[in-house]
Formats: C-alpha cells, sequence, structure tokens
C-alpha cells in the first residue's frame, strides 16, 4: 500500500527507523509478524519456499507497506519471508501502535482499506495472469507497468515472480 503525508506523518510518532543491509531478511517464514513495516528507501520481496525453491510473490518499493498480512492479523505462522533486495531503510511499527492509529481517525481507517483492497485486486490480477497469460505476456506487462524493476530486481528474482527460469527470461528479453 502507498503511504500518503498524513499517515506518514502519523507513523512517525509511533515507528522505529531501521537501516538494513541488502539481502536482510526481516521476517521468516513461519515465524508470527508482530510488526508491519514502512519502506523510505530500497525495496523488499516477499517469498517463499517452495519444495527447495525460492519463489519470489511480490516486491515492494519506497512508499509501500508490507506485512505477512496473514500473520500480522490472524497471529498465524507466515507463510512468507521477507527480504531486502538492496539495502534499505524501513520504519517498523508494532501491531498495536498501527491497530491506535487505524482506529483514531475515520480517515487514516477509510485510506488503509482503500488500500487493502488494492492491493488485493493487484493480487486476483497477478493471479489470473499466471492462469490466463502465457510468460512473455506477463514479462511485458511487468515491462509496461514497471521499467524501473529491470534496473533493481536481480534477474532470478524477476523470473521467480514470473514463474520462469532465469533462462526462460534471457531469452524472453533477447527476443526483444
Amino acid at each position: 500500500m502507498r503511504i500518503n503525508s498524513k499517515i506518514w506523518d502519523r507513523l512517525k510518532e509511533v515507528a522505529t527507523e531501521q537501516q538494513l543491509p541488502a539481502k536482510f531478511i526481516i521476517l521468516r517464514e513461519g515465524e508470527v509478524s508482530n510488526n508491519i513495516y514502512f519502506i523510505k528507501k530500497g525495496c523488499l520481496r516477499l517469498c517463499f519456499n517452495n519444495d527447495g525453491k525460492d519463489v519470489t510473490f511480490q516486491f515492494f518499493f519506497e512508499g509501500d507497506a508490507v506485512s505477512s498480512i496473514e500473520s500480522f492479523w490472524a497471529n498465524q505462522p507466515s507463510m512468507f519471508s521477507l527480504e531486502t533486495i538492496e539495502a534499505s531503510t524501513i520504519l517498523h511499527v508494532s501491531k498495536t501502535d498501527f491497530h491506535r492509529i487505524v482506529t483514531s481517525s475515520v480517515e487514516i481507517k477509510e485510506l488503509v482499506e482503500k488500500q487493502i483492497f488494492q492491493r488485493l485486486i493487484t493480487y486476483q490480477k497477478l493471479f489470473l495472469s499466471r492462469i490466463k497469460e502465457k510468460p512473455q505476456e506477463r514479462y511485458e506487462q511487468l515491462l509496461t507497468h514497471n521499467p524501473d524493476i529491470f534496473n533493481r530486481i536481480p534477474q532470478h528474482y524477476i523470473a521467480s515472480y514470473l514463474g520462469i527460469t532465469s533462462v526462460s527470461l534471457s531469452r524472453i528479453r533477447n527476443r526483444k
């Protein structure tokens, strides 16, 4: 979810800022997430282990909020790991503080709800693209909507996100 200035101002009151190196695991698959993270600088990925294979589920950039939502909201073990891709500056806010901020203002609650629905729509589109589109089409969609991603994210993470191998991604890119 992209955070507007009003929410940023409220978050700064309760957030702890952290400088993290690249490839730092913030949350491991199976742990319970007690924080939500807001990215000031850098990029992160949600990933999981599928029978020994590292799979990237989603990328997050400056201004985004990220958590293992099922873990954060339901106090369940996370289905995902959260890892920095490049050196990053994040703010982390505890579940208690985040809940207090959201319930203290109808406007903030509505903004958060809007962002959650936007994220749900993004995930629905991602799910459908994996079923309906060929790898070439998924690549072209990513290139059209997020061209900067190719300058910041290693190719093997992009390939994993697209559901293909690095070799297949190289072939697709070389056709252009």
